[in-house]
């Protein structure tokens, strides 16, 4: 029976965090997205901003792989353009032109879309 109480606590802990939503859970839904990634692969990928820097640059994000998995990514300085890594994955560009890296040997090429 003391089993139950702890339970019940854990259940009403999971969805209280489910409620709030975690950064990847909302990602997930994209509805945070200000950019998106258009690949040749024919899929979009949203890019989910979670802290930018005074000059207006993202500094961390998510990047929405699939409908369930939202990859955290951070900003790495470059001499020229930009490159955002996660874990297996980056995407590198300047401007509007990004090359997206889901592993080391799978490049797509894509646009950059404000929304």
């Amino acid at each position: 029976m003391r089993n139950l109480g702890k339970v019940v606590f854990l259940a009403a802990l999971m969805l209280a965090a489910g409620a709030l939503g975690s950064p990847a859970a909302r990602a997930a839904g994209a509805a945070c997205s200000t950019f998106l990634l258009n690949c040749e692969d024919g899929r979009t990928y949203p890019f989910c901003p979670v802290s930018v820097t005074e000059s207006g640059d993202i500094a961390t994000g998510y990047l929405v792989l699939s409908r369930q998995h939202g990859t955290h990514m951070r900003l790495v300085p470059m001499g020229v353009g930009y490159r955002y890594i996660g874990p297996g994955v980056w995407f590198d560009g300047v401007r509007d032109q990004a090359t997206l890296f889901l592993d080391k040997d799978r490049a797509l090429a894509c646009t950059v879309l404000r929304e």
